[in-house]
Formats: C-alpha cells, sequence, structure tokens
C-alpha cells in the first residue's frame, strides 16, 4: 500500500522529523569518515617519516644507500594514492541521494577537527 505524497507546501523542513533523518544523519556520517580520514593520514605520515629517517640513519653509518629519484618518485606516488582515496570518499559520501551535501559538509568539518 502505498502512502499519498503531502504537498511541498505543507512539509516543515525545520521539524525535528525532517532535520535529523534527512540532514544530521548524513552530517554524522560525514563528520567521522572526515575525522578518521585525516587521524589515519597523519598516523601513515607519521610512519612514513620514520622510515624515511631510518634510511637516513642507515646511510649515514654506511648501511645503506638511498637513491634520490627513487625518493622522490616513492613519495609522488604516495601522494596520489593519498588524493585517489581522499576524492573516492568525497565522491561517495556525495552519493547519499539528495543529503549528499550535507555528509560532505560533514566530512570536511571532519578533517577540519581530525
Amino acid at each position: 500500500m502505498t502512502q499519498p505524497i503531502p504537498h511541498p507546501a505543507s512539509l516543515d523542513f525545520f521539524s525535528a522529523a525532517f532535520l535529523l533523518p534527512n540532514i544530521g544523519a548524513p552530517f554524522l556520517v560525514g563528520l567521522a569518515v572526515g575525522y578518521f580520514a585525516k587521524k589515519m593520514l597523519k598516523v601513515a605520515l607519521f610512519l612514513g617519516g620514520a622510515a624515511v629517517v631510518l634510511l637516513f640513519v642507515g646511510e649515514y653509518y654506511g648501511v645503506t644507500q638511498i637513491n634520490d629519484q627513487a625518493l622522490h618518485q616513492t613519495a609522488q606516488a604516495a601522494a596520489d594514492l593519498a588524493n585517489q582515496s581522499g576524492s573516492f570518499l568525497y565522491s561517495r559520501l556525495s552519493q547519499l541521494t539528495w543529503k549528499g551535501g550535507s555528509a560532505v559538509a560533514g566530512f570536511l568539518a571532519g578533517l577540519k577537527l581530525g
């Protein structure tokens, strides 16, 4: 059994019954994803920086040699991968039907908070 669609003029866009499921929940999902993404990026940068420092220390003590061009290419590949994952999350959140604007706003707020 289908329910009749109410006339748009009769909808109360500022009621809690409309705002919480349509604006609030997607915003919270986006906020959580953005916060997590920024924290994981920080962890990845920390571990990557530690690895590079260990390579530099190994080079200083003569344990290994570092090719600067290969190091640059590796860093560029990591930056490209981070860019792709960020754009994937952004596009996925914007697909939450028409509520995508709220989810993307939450994602950007989560990036700011993280």
